[in-house]
């Protein structure tokens, strides 16, 4: 693919700003959409800390770390944890330092050179599963998303199906910087619009509890511990799989070496989340779609939205305004950008030839299936899963990355060499 900017051109200011904002509309739904874990009362600092932490990362992983344009979120799999350590009764005073615990594990196997090996792993044509895996992973927190107000069900579906038209129009006929306006101009535009008929909230989020930075007591468990590593294990894949889908579909050199510093930075920062409380940062698989939809590969252009994020976490008032963004309008946006995910991915299946057989489309849609599955299978059957599987077990993008590695490296192989 050809893109406008590739990793390392710096645009011109106007330029970085505009796709700055859209990077940022981008990143406040992925924090946003994780703050229903925050301790009662302390919702909004909570958030300015996730804000904080996720635009750090962003500025030292892009000048310093991996040097790609990735989002950086808190991480889907240890929001799984966070929740399954509350419903046994643990508290934030064992379930934060388990993070610590499990961010300097990944840090180590960094820094003792684990990804030459863990490299070896990721064929073109598991890339482009990654691709795929994380928009249909994404599935049921979209649909969550989406119906959140069972009041307004009706006008939500009617506002996605126009709302992804529009969207997928607009990006087919706008040019330029004008096509990276199309997110900005759907989650302003559809905000008003939804208010317009719903009714604008009459008072914003606050919170009862005094604000604390870091964690206030310490106590660890080894259950906890355990399956906090078992999380770790699962956002080890989640980040190399990101950096790795990302890197081969702009055509970053070295990839080595970027995924080194990338994991070390992100068992750093993984730590840093847990002694302040929130949950550890995560690069998501998203960007594929958004450098895609913007012929933009360059990393300086998200480094405005992750200042910006910086900036917001220092004001309160202004984060208890964007708690009150409609989540339904959240959800069509993050929809539309899963189907240009999904685009990403068809398009390194073709370029690489990763499909030439229907053995090798059978290898990606195993996964692909089993991921819908687990994504969209009910508490009641994870609720029989082993406490410490079900961190694994329980999340579809990991489980399907898993299943397509043996059948890439183990069944395939068997197979070949039975023919």
């Amino acid at each position: 693919m050809d893109f406008r900017f590739k990793v390392d051109d710096k645009p011109n200011i106007g330029a970085m700003l505009l796709y700055g904002l859209q990077w940022l509309m981008i990143c406040i739904p992925v924090v946003l959409t994780s703050t229903f874990v925050a301790p009662a009362g302390e919702t909004v600092f909570f958030t300015q800390k996730l804000f904080a932490l996720c635009g750090l990362t962003i500025v030292i992983q892009v000048l310093f770390g991996h040097r790609l344009p990735l989002v950086a979120g808190p991480a889907a799999v240890l929001l799984m944890g966070v929740i399954a350590a509350a419903s046994q009764g643990h508290s934030a005073s064992t379930i934060y330092p388990s993070m610590i615990i499990g961010g300097a594990l990944v840090a180590l196997l960094a820094a003792i050179g684990a990804m030459k090996y863990i490299q070896k792993v990721f064929t073109p044509r598991i890339v482009a599963a990654i691709v795929l895996l994380i928009a249909f992973t994404l599935i049921k927190p979209i649909v969550g998303l989406i119906f959140a107000d069972k009041a307004h069900a009706g006008l939500a579906l009617v506002s996605t199906i126009v709302g992804v038209a529009i969207m997928a129009w607009a990006n087919k006929v706008l040019r330029g910087i004008w096509k990276s306006m199309v997110v900005i101009a759907a989650m302003i535009l559809g905000a008003l619009f939804y208010y317009a008929v719903t009714g604008f909230p009459k008072e914003f989020v606050s919170d009862s509890v005094a604000p604390q930075l870091f964690i206030k007591e310490v106590h660890f468990d080894a259950g906890v511990i355990i399956a906090f590593i078992f999380c770790y294990i699962a956002l080890l894949i989640n980040q190399v799989g990101s950096v790795q889908a990302l890197g081969q579909f702009v055509g970053a050199d070295n990839m080595a070496q970027r995924q080194k510093r990338g994991l070390l930075l992100t068992g750093i920062m993984n730590m840093v989340g847990g002694a302040t409380g929130v949950l550890g940062p995560v690069d998501y698989s998203l960007s594929p779609g958004v450098v895609a939809s913007t012929s933009c590969a360059s990393r300086y252009t998200i480094l405005p939205a992750a200042v910006a994020m910086i900036v917001l976490a220092l004001f309160p008032d202004a984060v208890a305004v964007l708690l009150t963004i409609p989540q339904p309008i959240i959800g069509i946006v993050l929809l539309f950008l899963m189907a240009t995910q999904v685009a990403a991915g068809l398009e390194i299946i073709h370029s690489s030839k990763a499909v030439m057989s229907f053995r090798d489309g059978l290898v990606l849609g195993i996964p692909i299936m089993l991921t819908l599955t687990l994504s969209l299978a009910p508490q009641e059957a994870m609720a029989a899963v082993p406490s410490l599987l079900r961190p694994i077990i329980g999340n579809g993008f990991v489980m399907g990355i898993i299943v397509i590695i043996v059948l890439e490296h183990f069944v395939l192989r068997e197979w070949k060499e039975k023919k």
